[in-house]
């Protein structure tokens, strides 16, 4: 950062901001970096991070003291072009960079390849005037094909920087120079007998074919990882094509079609049956099922009726709705997930840090290598070739060692990564929460509305001699059929389930903390604690309350008439995927902890019934961060999944941070990992998907580390001496591109990854 110059009075400070701007005219590691470090070099920028692969920078800034303007400058004085992004401006960005690739690469193409076959026919096609005729042919592939090389060479000098760029345009400007000074002078400095071709006495060999083809298969390489990159994409690019270009709004009565950027907040919206909902809103009118599997992840389509929330890219079903529209833009929930996922695009993990230090050396390391063949070449070769020889292995070094391939390893794959992630339901909020989640060894479950549903439910049901199960049940929820209390709520909703009628409660008496007492069918009916039973006088009820206690239930005791009648056992039950969830979490090699508030019978209760390995039972909310602490404190690498706000500190505490989609917003901000989908086999896919992006990171970066080691030291020479075989500049620049290209193609995998518990995601 620079450091701000002192003025007689201090400029005001602005509020922070995170700006996202679209970078033009990178084409290497190296560009990005020159960027970011131009970037980062303006007067109020914190934070900044460029992405070769997504083409984006991130920067956060103090809008007191620099602008958006300041901005883009910095980067158009680094030799690029920024710019913010607009939906509708990058797809013809995009377009239109991809449209002048394929001309540039046409032209290098159709002019080129005479040149090689001239070459390469060593003779066969020899006639007067034919390194004329190649010069003729190659300086379109210079002038035109090669002119955004040249260019990015240019800038990247005059910043005293080095790039691929630097790289390539040396090479091949040196191998056109020197063809175009024997082409020129045929007669300078050769011996004789050592021409190129026959026919031409002395003259000095010409190598047009070289500098063409570099240039041909620098720009093939380009075209194909733009190709590559346009399909890391596809999972963003489908999001935002949920949303539909138009939205039907309806005034007075009267309906009308309007672009999707004409809704506003409070627009009464119309969606017919089979359309895409457009904006986020709550319904005023109608009735439908709506599928927001690509949003949620939920496989189900979700009944929508008046008051319910509907969300843009989702899909209507077969009814029509009405609906006030509440978020428009870029404030929809879709539009917010695209933010998350391009913010998260835009990062860099920790891993990427050792291929930007080796990219920050690797290009001026490589000229000295290039110069130091040049010279040993010049020096050990027959006095006939040496300047043939030096020139041509100087060439294929620097054009072999382009660090492409090094600079794409790491955001290629987490583009893909990220975007696969997305349309499983896992939003990750950076490159560095993803690394962290492939290293999570315990993962850390709240039981409330994690593991279990959140609210009780009857579970179990004992009678007393003379009543049966379905009396008890009954006469229980007659009783509680006028009280509000969550047990009480439980008790009716199980015999709705059963099919049970109930008749009303004729009177209702609640005492706090104990139950209620009520009339049902001209009978005295009590619901509630065994002290309820005890000051009424109804005995026999410490043996029903011991066993269901002992299950970890809470007991709800019934008597009529004075009489006990029988005992209902509430639980929290565990959610459906939850014991399938913690076993593949297992097989995955993770210790699994469940941390709870509530007593250690419950907890302990559904602990066994998923296979818990630990259980932190009674532990207040302020507590649950001092328990991931401990945890961390043995070594372990923890994940905390939770979705309340009581769970936030813990979340925040954590390792890494796992919030539930269905939990509060508070815990969401705390989190580094949010499943949209309130499905708890979203988790071991969420992890999953961050070992196998990892996985390929270092694939990519140990193929991209060994492309280099093993290419420098060919194209210098070091296998002539055994083989006498020595690389051409032409294969030296299609290995460079191939390399790049794997590099992508192995990243590409990440989209058809499969994942544990694929059914559930």
């Amino acid at each position: 950062m620079r450091a701000v110059e002192a003025s007689p009075s201090p400029s005001p400070v602005g509020a922070l901001e995170h700006l996202d701007l679209a970078v033009s005219g990178m084409t290497c590691a190296a560009c990005a970096r020159r960027v970011e470090r131009s970037l980062g070099e303006v007067e109020g920028v914190l934070e900044c991070s460029v992405n070769f692969a997504t083409r984006r920078a991130s920067v956060v800034f103090d809008t007191g003291a620099t602008s958006v303007e300041a901005l883009t400058g910095a980067v158009a004085d680094a030799g690029y072009q920024a710019e913010v992004p607009r939906a509708e401006t990058a797809k013809e960005a995009d377009f239109d960079e991809d449209r002048a690739l394929r001309r540039r690469l046409a032209v290098a193409v159709l002019f080129g390849l005479p040149v090689v076959v001239l070459a390469m026919a060593h003779g066969a096609l020899d006639f007067p005037g034919v390194n004329l005729v190649q010069l003729g042919l190659t300086l379109p592939v210079i002038v035109y094909s090669g002119a955004p090389i040249f260019r990015s060479a240019w800038a990247a000098l005059r910043h005293r920087s080095a790039d691929m760029n630097v790289l390539v345009a040396l090479g091949t400007g040196a191998a056109f120079v020197y063809s175009v000074v024997a082409t020129v002078w045929p007669g300078l400095g050769a011996p004789e007998g050592h021409g190129h071709g026959e026919g031409h006495g002395t003259a000095l060999p010409v190598y047009f074919e070289a500098a063409a083809a570099v240039i041909a298969f620098v720009l093939l390489g380009r075209f194909l990882e733009a190709r590559a990159r346009t399909r890391a994409g596809d999972a963003i690019r489908r999001l935002q094509a949920l949303a539909p270009a138009t939205a039907t709004v309806e005034e007075g009565g009267v309906e009308r079609e309007v672009p999707l950027s004409s809704v506003g907040v409070g627009d009464r919206v119309v969606v017919r049956p089979g359309q895409s909902i457009p904006v986020d809103g709550a319904v005023v009118e109608g009735s439908s099922s709506v599928d927001e599997a690509m949003l949620t992840g939920e496989s189900l389509p979700v009944e929508k009726r008046e008051g319910a929330e509907v969300f843009a890219g989702t899909m209507n079903g077969t009814g029509r709705l009405v609906f006030r529209a509440s978020k428009v833009g870029r404030d929809t929930a879709l539009q917010q997930i695209v933010q998350v996922v391009e913010r998260a695009q835009g990062t860099k993990a920790p891993i990427a840090r050792l291929a930007d230090v080796v990219s920050g050396v690797f290009t001026p390391v490589v000229l000295l290598v290039a110069l130091a063949t040049f010279a040993t070449w010049f020096v050990l070769a027959p006095e006939e070739t040496r300047l043939t020889m030096a020139v041509l292995n100087a060439v294929a070094v620097l054009v072999i060692a382009c660090p492409c391939a090094l600079g794409l390893a790491t955001p290629a794959a987490l583009m893909v990564g990220m975007g696969r992630g997305a349309q499983l339901g896992v939003l990750v909020k950076s490159a560095a929460a993803l690394e962290g989640a492939s290293r999570i060894d315990t993962v850390v479950l709240d039981k409330t509305g994690t593991l279990t549903r959140g609210r009780p439910e009857v579970t179990r049901i004992l009678a007393a001699r003379g009543f049966t199960e379905a009396e008890v049940l009954s006469l229980a929820a007659a009783a509680e059929s006028g009280s509000e209390h969550p047990l009480a709520r439980a008790v009716v909703s199980a015999a709705s389930t059963r099919g049970l009628t109930t008749g009303a409660a004729e009177s209702f008496n609640a005492t706090p903390g104990l139950g209620v007492e009520a009339s049902v069918s001209g009978r005295t009916v009590l619901v509630g604690s065994r002290k309820l039973l005890d000051t009424k006088g109804v005995a026999g009820a410490a043996a029903l309350e011991k066993e269901l206690a002992a299950d970890g239930q809470t007991p709800v005791l019934v008597a009529v008439e004075g009489r006990l009648a029988g005992a209902l056992g509430l639980a929290d039950t565990a959610r459906e995927e939850a014991a399938e969830s913690v076993q593949v979490l297992h097989r995955m090699g993770l210790h699994v902890v469940m941390l709870t508030g509530d007593h250690e019978a419950p907890a302990a209760r559904v602990a066994r019934a998923l296979g818990i390995d630990q259980v932190f039972a009674g532990v207040l909310p302020s507590g649950k961060a001092q328990v991931v602490r401990t945890l961390k404190a043995e070594g372990r690498r923890v994940a905390m999944v939770g979705d309340g706000i009581n769970d936030a500190p813990a979340l925040a505490e954590a390792d890494l941070g796992v919030a539930m989609g269905s939990g509060s917003d508070v815990a969401r901000d705390a989190a580094d990992v949010t499943l949209l989908r309130a499905d708890l086999r979203s988790l071991p896919a969420a992890l999953g998907l961050a070992r196998s992006t990892m996985r390929v990171i270092r694939q990519n970066l140990f193929w991209a580390f060994l492309y280099n080691a093993l290419g420098i030291p060919v194209a210098a020479g070091l296998l002539y001496g055994m083989t006498g075989w020595l690389l051409s500049p032409m294969l030296a620049s299609l290995a460079m591109s191939l390399s790049s290209v794997s590099v992508l193609l192995n990243s590409l995998r990440l989209r058809g990854l499969s994942l544990p518990v694929t059914r559930a995601v």
